[in-house]
């Protein structure tokens, strides 16, 4: 599954809408690092990374993740040499203090509940790192129609998903349940996430919340609209 939603996210420039977002994030934070959380495989980042250098040569991003899956960070990091990864937990809610970088979330925010959710930005304050939050769905009918749709879009992708895996085609097509679960997972990630009223209600609620710029809204791109968060430090 998430195999799919990394295939999707790198050949429709899903993330093509939110390149001065975060350009505007590295500038502000005067840092060339990403520090990536709740990065599950981490190739979703792959074309977005390619974006982000034209403009940011030196751009590094450090991948993260509460259960880290190390091949899937290793076959990333092979992808391009500015890629590296953390082998142990990192949990979003509370960072290390030695990861320094803008940090960034991508279609993960709604995972988790308010409270927990508010601690990962609470965390940034207090660490004094700035934040940006992508989330490609919305609770909206148009969101959740598209992904009722989606188990299409697997069956037409998964032979030009690489590497090859002979699971993927077993748990597509014979076995269906990857669509099944495709198809369950957006449609409960759509009705999850924040809208930009609940993003800004969750920043009202921070302790020190004036010692950064925030930025809530949504922004065309690729094919969908990105509602996007950004805190900087001021």
């Amino acid at each position: 599954m998430t195999d799919f939603l990394q295939f999707l996210s790198n050949k429709t420039a899903m993330y093509k809408g939110i390149v001065p977002i975060i350009e505007k994030g590295l500038k502000e934070s005067q840092t060339n690092q990403i520090i990536d959380l709740a990065s599950g495989g981490g190739g979703g980042l792959i074309w977005l990374n390619a974006e982000l250098r034209k403009n940011n040569p030196d751009l590094k991003i450090l991948l993260t993740d509460y259960f880290p899956n190390i091949p899937a960070f290793e076959h990333t990091q092979k992808q391009a040499d500015n890629f590296d990864f953390v082998k142990t937990p990192v949990d979003a809610r509370n960072v290390p203090e030695n990861l320094n970088g803008l940090r960034t979330q991508f279609l993960s925010f709604h995972h988790f509940k308010p409270k927990d959710a508010q601690q990962i930005l609470q965390n940034a304050i207090d660490t004094n790192s700035s934040i940006a939050i992508f989330e490609g769905q919305e609770r909206s009918v148009s969101s959740i129609v598209a992904m009722i749709f989606s188990p299409i879009s697997v069956l037409l992708t998964t032979p030009f998903i690489r590497p090859f895996k002979i699971g993927r085609i077993i748990f597509t097509y014979l076995i269906p349940i990857v669509p099944i679960l495709v198809l369950w997972d957006g449609v409960v990630s759509s009705l999850r996430t924040y809208s930009v009223e609940e993003m800004n209600e969750l920043i009202s609620k921070l302790e020190n919340k004036e010692s950064f710029n925030w930025e809530v809204g949504k922004v065309k791109s690729g094919p969908a609209k990105i509602l996007y968060l950004l805190g900087t430090k001021k």
